[in-house]
């Protein structure tokens, strides 16, 4: 005798795990976000599991799965946001004040993240004043480089031109 298919939690969580990875591709999901996304979606999908029987355990496991994932996304989002105003602080900071050479510290209590801000050189346009600098951080254990330009504007705020 044959007997029909039936899918399994696991089965059901893996491919809404894998639902929620794909989401993820392509994304401009920070590396906070796009973990908090998928292990929300692990832990939702297990407890929405967990607190089910018989067919309702399917239902509740996808329904975990979904909300985890959400959860865990905005979750991760926040934190992602919270280092690039640790790091945006310093930078304002390191525009207006320091000078050549001196670098610029923050660092992000919660997350662990951190870098530091270093004006390169200042000089001047037709249009005012601007500074080059060197942005270093390490967030979520990979350490980024970054070197830009920024220009005062007409109302005194230093705007990062590339």
């Amino acid at each position: 005798m044959i007997r029909p298919l039936r899918p399994t939690v696991g089965a059901t969580a893996l491919v809404l795990s894998a639902w929620a990875l794909s989401a993820c591709a392509g994304s401009d999901y920070g590396p906070k976000q796009t973990v908090g996304t998928l292990a929300g979606a692990g832990l939702g999908g297990l407890a929405g599991a967990t607190l089910f029987d018989g067919n309702a355990r399917i239902a509740g496991a996808a329904a975990g799965t979904l909300l985890g994932a959400w959860l865990g996304h905005e979750a991760g989002k926040s934190l992602d946001r919270a280092d690039a105003i640790y790091a945006s602080r310093a930078q304002a900071q390191a525009l207006e004040y320091a000078p050549a050479g001196a670098a610029t510290p923050w660092r992000n209590p919660d997350t662990g993240s951190y870098g530091t801000v270093t004006p390169v050189q200042t000089y001047e346009t037709a249009d005012g004043y601007c500074r080059e600098f060197q942005h270093k951080a390490k967030i979520g254990g990979r350490t980024e480089q970054v070197y830009g330009t920024a220009c005062r504007s007409a109302d005194g705020q230093w705007q990062v031109i590339n």
